[in-house]
């Protein structure tokens, strides 16, 4: 970068320096004496000041180039913008050219392959799409050992840092695997510069069809990686990008939505375009929409279904694979959750689909109503043949599956037919069934039974959840009357938050010079910190925080517990 501003200002070239680090090497600084360098500015962020280079000084300046370092670069809180890459977004758009730097492992689509080649998170990351929008990309290429010998003369880091990071980070094998991810990278950019010139001279191509990628989007922790994957496909390829949500036709859905929007967001950061379609049936809608579209490729996550409902239901990918004899389906192994906020995995809806009380009645009367029927039925055995005696039976397990649900009833199905064959069905007092017709009855009994008791219970729980979101939207409701009604509508939105998740008490939290002061709070005891509860930032620096105590936040309370977040955040800004 040096080099190449250094030239172009031998040549006449109006040429300054925004930002550089010479990290105290010699032959650095000597480059950086050859050209004018716009002063850094001083910006204190927690008891600490911080250099970061001067925006507004260079766009005063306006230079017709301005060679920016580190590309990748968080900014110090407080700054117009967050990321350095936004700054050079500004300079862009004042006419400025920029001659700027950044390494492989900041680029946001290597995220996770960089993660398992060198077991280092980067949390500083640039969209592709933005690095790809360059006018020239020029790759510093160099052998794995030439650069650790570099390291070893000190012309990267200090003497006393060298044995660390030449053990560590810059392993032979770490180099060599990121060195080849540059070289693919940039082998796409070329493809991309060659149809680009291709199209600006009218010169047709002569693919005959363009690869599309269609990648399928859950919400589910882990889904980032996906997205990765899939935009590094279809780099490969020099193919399209297109995710896709299949969503509920009654709009509950079982995933998160901060999940998807963090997806989507992704996905539109890689340069891909977001699609969402309704639909029963995922692996049908998948399979529809990658028709569709014309897709070449689909990618989709590893099931987290266990084998039994495997077995019962099919696999996504197995349907996929027979719908789609024509397109490539990847099916991508996840490597572990993405963060999320602290909360209690979801357990089967089933399990309170049934209020508590109703269930424990229908226990009772599985475990006394099933006998006592039984007994009466072999005391008037001679006035009631078989069939009377299974749909009296039926009767009773329909009864117990619609008060209990399909625990209950099932256990009550398999009690009735045993005790019907055992005493009720020829030859008695044995499990063996000697007419063909009482077999085929037993056998009609059992299965319409159990399949009530589950219609039952599908039943409650469709009904749990349609009240769900309508508790849900009345509450989010709520919260915006408070907002638009109220002059300081905090108080009200803690409270009605702590009232719909049953929580002890909720706080916001703001944290001055290191200590948490209470802005807000709820119900007795509130929390003092952030770790006396389940924590929510309401601004990006993590200042301000939402604190609930007591209670289970459960997975799909999620979308809703973060639009009440944002609707706080609205009401501070206020």
């Amino acid at each position: 970068m040096l080099n190449e501003g250094c030239r172009r200002a031998e040549r006449g070239g109006d040429v300054v320096i925004g930002y550089v680090e010479h990290h105290e090497r010699v032959q650095t600084r000597q480059q950086i004496r050859e050209l004018e360098v716009i002063p850094r500015i001083q910006v204190g962020h927690r008891d600490a000041t911080f250099p970061e280079m001067d925006l507004d000084a260079v766009l005063a300046r306006r230079p017709a180039v301005a060679l920016v370092d580190e590309l990748a670069h968080t900014n110090t809180p407080g700054m117009r913008n967050a990321k350095r890459w936004q700054d050079v977004e500004e300079l862009l758009e004042a006419g400025i050219d920029v001659i700027s730097t950044v390494n492989v492992q900041h680029l946001e689509s290597l995220n996770d392959v960089v993660l398992r080649i060198t077991g280092i998170t980067q949390r500083e990351t640039v969209p592709d799409a933005f690095v790809r929008a360059a006018d020239q990309i020029e790759l510093v290429d160099m052998s794995p050992e030439a650069l650790r010998r570099r390291m070893a003369h000190g012309n990267v880091y200090p003497p006393e840092k060298v044995d660390a990071a030449l053990a560590n980070y810059f392993r032979p094998g770490n180099l060599a695997a990121l060195r080849e991810l540059a070289l693919l990278w940039v082998a796409d950019r070329v493809e991309d510069s060659l149809q680009d010139y291709l199209a600006d001279h009218g010169i047709t191509t002569t693919w005959e069809t363009r690869e599309r990628v269609v990648v399928a989007l859950t919400g589910a922790p882990g889904g980032e990686q996906l997205v990765r994957r899939a935009a590094r496909i279809a780099g490969r390829l020099r193919g399209d990008l297109v995710g896709v949500h299949v969503a509920n036709p009654d709009g509950l859905s079982s995933t998160t939505g901060d999940g998807i929007e963090r997806q989507r967001a992704l996905l539109v950061e890689l340069g891909g375009t977001y699609r969402e379609v309704v639909g029963h049936e995922v692996a049908a809608s998948l399979a529809a929409f990658a028709r569709a579209e014309q897709a070449t490729q689909v990618v989709i996550g590893a099931t987290q279904r266990s084998r039994l409902a495997e077995f019962a239901r099919g696999s996504v990918a197995s349907q996929l694979q027979r719908a789609l004899t024509t397109v490539d389906v990847h099916i991508i192994a996840s490597e572990g959750a993405a963060d999320t906020p602290n909360v209690r995995p979801r357990r089967s809806g089933r399990r309170s689909a049934i209020p508590r009380r109703r269930e424990l009645l229908a226990w009772a009367l599985c475990i006394a109503g099933v006998p006592l029927l039984t007994t009466l039925l072999v005391h008037r055995q001679e006035h009631l043949n078989l069939s009377t005696d299974l749909l009296l039976q039926l009767g009773l397990v329909l009864l117990i599956s619609a008060i209990g649900g399909i625990r209950p009833g099932v256990v009550a199905s398999i009690a009735a037919s045993l005790l019907t064959n055992f005493y009720l069905t020829p030859p008695t007092h044995t499990f063996t069934i000697g007419d063909t017709d009482n077999a085929i009855a037993m056998a009609v009994f059992i299965a319409v039974a159990i399949g009530v008791s589950v219609l039952v219970d599908d039943a409650a729980v469709r009904s749990r959840e349609v009240q769900r979101a309508r508790a849900d939207a009345t509450a989010l409701a709520r919260s915006t009357g408070a907002i638009v009604a109220a002059t300081d509508p905090m108080p009200d939105l803690v409270d009605q938050l702590r009232t719909l998740f049953g929580l002890e008490s909720v706080a916001v939290l703001q944290r001055v010079d290191e200590e948490w002061s209470i802005t807000a709070f709820s119900g007795p005891q509130p929390p003092a910190t952030p770790q006396d509860g389940t924590a929510v930032a309401l601004d990006h620096l993590g200042d301000t925080q939402l604190v609930l105590r007591g209670g289970h936040i459960t997975d799909e309370d999620l979308g809703v517990l973060r639009a009440f977040a944002d609707q706080m955040s609205l009401a501070m800004e206020a």
